[in-house]
């Protein structure tokens, strides 16, 4: 049986479409007791709270009747935002040459965070490189928890 999130994500795919948006990602998370389906959006020209209610309620209705999750749920539909994480070899493709927060599970070299400009991603391996201020640096897969665009003000 498919994943929670690969059904919702077939479901969301069609109606972000037509909505003029893309579906960016989706999680199926349980916080404080609570189990969430996020569905993450995207447009060109950035994602307003009319696109996010349009979707939300084309895939509540369309979940309802796929009935793929037991038991209840809270649905969010938003945007991947300006920090938005990437996740999948296309993510990394669309911003190679953008700045990025890399998240590690261990320290290196003292600090779990680094930040520069993504210079490659291995679809392969999942290996991020980054030209930070020390120079390039690859993160194997195995040692990166999370990857953002930065954003500064």
């Amino acid at each position: 049986m498919a994943k929670v999130t690969e059904l919702t994500a077939g479901l969301a795919r069609p109606i972000a479409e037509e909505n003029g948006c893309t579906l960016w990602d989706v999680e199926y998370v349980k916080e404080a007791g609570t189990w969430f389906l996020r569905v993450y959006i995207d447009k060109e020209g950035g994602v307003d709270i009319d696109d996010c209610e349009a979707v939300s309620r084309r895939l509540s209705d369309a979940l309802d009747e796929a009935d793929p999750i037991e038991g209840s749920y809270t649905l969010e539909v938003s945007s991947a935002g300006l920090d938005r994480t990437l996740k999948k070899p296309e993510h990394f493709a669309a911003f190679l040459g953008s700045e990025v927060d890399v998240k590690l599970y261990r320290p290196l070299e003292g600090r779990k965070e680094h930040t520069g400009v993504l210079r490659a991603y291995d679809a392969e391996s999942g290996a991020v490189t980054v030209e930070t201020a020390a120079g390039e640096r690859t993160f194997p897969k195995k040692d990166v928890a999370q990857v953002r665009l930065a954003v500064r003000f």
